[in-house]
């Protein structure tokens, strides 16, 4: 008789567990680390910019560039303002320079407008502040002088309006700059555009000395920087500004 063959068992399948990896990916403490002094301008997505609003930009210079209120970087931003005067699109309306960082008030007929107008800006000014930082060093600088993304603050209503027209002109008493010896007769910030604005307060003629050249502005063409602003507080030139 044939001997049957020994049924085979089926072999049961065990469902495997998978691990996850545990790096990569959007997570607290993910990607590269910080690696300046100060922390950089977080890279999200720019506010919406349209032809009747105003904006606040800051760009701060390299750590290891001199101070930014001496008079040959003076001279260089002045004539980083003159390349862009002649753009249509892109307005700097007022100016504060401090040690080591650099206000506007700017205006644009669109948020590109603004970003391609304030690059101009930069670019040109960080040629020439190299240039300088390398004839005293006597060895050329390449970094770039505004090493982090700048920071920007749309402007849409009077009363923000107001309060960044006083924290730009009067930037240098927040950072008492008007403390030194040598600039307490100052009543205006002659690192600013303050001399080019017709709001004061105070209603006094101010003397221009013969050989100072003001930064080059460009008149407001939006309502909120030509008269939105006067319906709160006139702004004096004594006032401290606060955070903007």
């Amino acid at each position: 008789m044939a001997v049957m063959a020994k049924k085979r068992e089926r072999k049961r399948h065990v469902q495997q567990t998978f691990e996850f990896r545990t790096w990569g990916g959007q997570r607290d403490g993910a990607g590269r680390k910080q690696v300046n002094e100060r922390k950089s301008e977080a890279h999200r997505t720019r506010l919406e910019l349209t032809r009747h609003h105003a904006a606040h930009v800051v760009l701060r210079s390299a750590p290891e560039l001199a101070r930014l209120r001496r008079a040959d970087a003076y001279k260089i931003i002045r004539k980083a303002m003159q390349v862009v005067l002649r753009r249509t699109d892109f307005r700097i309306v007022h100016v504060s320079i401090q040690a080591n960082h650099i206000h506007l008030l700017v205006e644009g007929e669109s948020q590109y407008a603004v970003a391609r107008g304030v690059q101009a800006f930069a670019i040109s000014a960080a040629r020439r502040l190299n240039k300088a930082e390398a004839a005293v060093r006597g060895t050329a600088r390449r970094g770039p002088a505004f090493p982090d993304r700048y920071h920007i603050k749309i402007i849409k209503n009077p009363r923000q309006v107001r309060n960044e027209l006083s924290y730009v002109l009067n930037n240098w008493r927040r950072h008492k700059e008007d403390r030194s010896p040598a600039v307490r007769h100052w009543r205006l910030d002659k690192y600013s555009s303050a001399i080019s604005f017709p709001g004061w307060a105070e209603r006094s003629a101010w003397s221009i000395p013969a050989d100072y050249e003001p930064l080059p502005v460009c008149q407001p063409t939006t309502w909120l920087l030509r008269e939105g602003w006067k319906l709160h507080a006139a702004i004096s030139v004594y006032e401290i500004p606060g955070r903007s």
